[in-house]
């Protein structure tokens, strides 16, 4: 069976750089931080009090307001990304067969505010019974965003989310690439939204002293890399691309951004939280995804690695990038969004898909900040060109996306310059 290819016709994204993929992408490539003070809640008792939050994002300036009422936050903000990905692919019922269009949308831990809210509210007033609101479960859930976008279109298509820690939207991304190339759909709607910026999110978080305490300066505190970094950053948003069949999208016209061409998964089998310290997880899954492409390693120009600032993480993958690219490694651009972003979870795949994307279209390389001279780890090879704190330009043929979930699930993407 010869497999269809797929390309990428419509981005979405409400970031903690900006509410629109325009937006995003030029703070990306400018080197500005998402991080500050948490405002959705007094941080104030907890270790940590910043984080990368989503800035002047109103759900009713996009939805109904009834309609609003009735999804979580990480919903609201995987929705309006949806509907900017669409906007921009063109998709309609007048162009498409909508039974033949699906949405594959991921979260990591879904609804987590709605749970604290409505938990706590229960507890509050228990002496009453019973009063747990009637859209509990239709909020919190981490499957109810491809619902809502499902049936704010029509698309009558494969309908589900994918859960797989920090993994979960590269994963669907995969699911919604297999659907298309496999000739069981034309197109998929997919990405991911988190909103974990909660008591419950950061306070678990650092109960396992993960996450960053530089309260002094959050702008710099996601440091992928160098020495001094100290846990990772929490960040929140929605990001959506819109992949389509190449032929389905060359008759009607659509602009393509880049094709997808090989995707992997792996598992670390080693520890619930931390990646394997030889990287043997990271090195597999990205073998599969080159496997998948029919791709070499030094058809690579771009690595998007995890990166997400943690003493343990950074080391190990880049201990797995010098095994599978080998000599090649010191050709590539390398760098760590989430300098920038904070490290979206069940999203962070879905907005490091978006960069590849656009570093392919626009042969540039965003980079990772907050590297300062002298503030090295003699565990990493500074030889390796991370592109530190400021965008590099430079053919990008190709890049790579690498994702890591606490569970040891690992994926990877390949994204590449479309050609016909």
């Amino acid at each position: 069976m010869k497999l269809k290819r797929v390309v990428v016709t419509g981005l979405g994204a409400v970031t903690p750089l900006g509410n629109d993929v325009k937006t995003t992408w030029e703070a990306l490539i400018n080197g500005v931080s998402g991080a500050g003070p948490i405002t959705l809640f007094d941080a104030s008792k907890f270790k940590t009090h910043f984080a990368c939050e989503v800035k002047g994002f109103d759900p009713n300036e996009h939805l109904d307001r009834k309609e609003a009422r009735k999804m979580d936050r990480y919903a609201q903000l995987g929705i309006v990304a949806a509907q900017e990905a669409m906007a921009d692919s063109g998709i309609n019922k007048e162009n498409t067969n909508l039974d033949r269009v699906g949405v594959v949308f991921s979260s990591g831990i879904g609804g987590l505010g709605t749970f604290e809210q409505e938990v706590g509210n229960y507890f509050q007033h228990e002496d009453l019974g019973p009063r747990l609101n009637p859209f509990f479960i239709p909020k919190m859930i981490s499957d109810i965003a491809a619902g809502h976008i499902s049936i704010m279109y029509g698309l009558r298509g494969p309908n589900f989310g994918t859960v797989s820690a920090c993994a979960s939207s590269t994963n669907g991304l995969i699911s919604a690439f297999d659907l298309i190339r496999l000739g069981k759909v034309d197109a998929m709607v997919t990405g991911g939204a988190e909103a974990a910026v909660t008591i419950s999110g950061v306070g678990g978080f650092n109960a396992m002293n993960a996450l960053s305490t530089r309260n002094d300066s959050p702008e710099t505190a996601s440091r992928p890399f160098s020495g001094s970094r100290d846990g990772f950053v929490i960040g929140e948003g929605g990001v959506c691309l819109v992949l389509e069949e190449l032929e389905h999208a060359l008759a009607r016209g659509a602009h393509i951004y880049a094709e997808i061409v090989g995707g992997g998964a792996s598992g670390d089998a080693y520890h619930l939280t931390a990646s394997h310290p030889d990287g043997l997880g990271a090195i597999l899954v990205m073998k599969n995804a080159l496997a998948d492409a029919k791709m070499q390693p030094s058809d690579i120009d771009y690595v998007n690695v995890h990166g997400t600032s943690t003493p343990v993480g950074d080391p190990s993958e880049v201990k797995a990038i010098k095994e599978v690219f080998g000599d090649d490694a010191y050709k590539l651009n390398v760098s760590s969004t989430k300098s920038m972003t904070g490290h979206m979870l069940g999203a962070a795949g879905a907005i490091e898909a978006l960069a590849c994307v656009l570093a392919v279209q626009n042969d540039i390389v965003p980079p990772t900040i907050n590297h300062e001279p002298g503030d090295d780890d003699p565990e990493i090879d500074y030889n390796l060109n991370f592109t530190f704190n400021k965008a590099q330009k430079r053919e990008v043929r190709a890049a790579l996306s690498n994702t890591f979930g606490f569970g040891g699930h690992n994926a990877c993407i390949i994204v590449k310059k479309f050609e016909k």
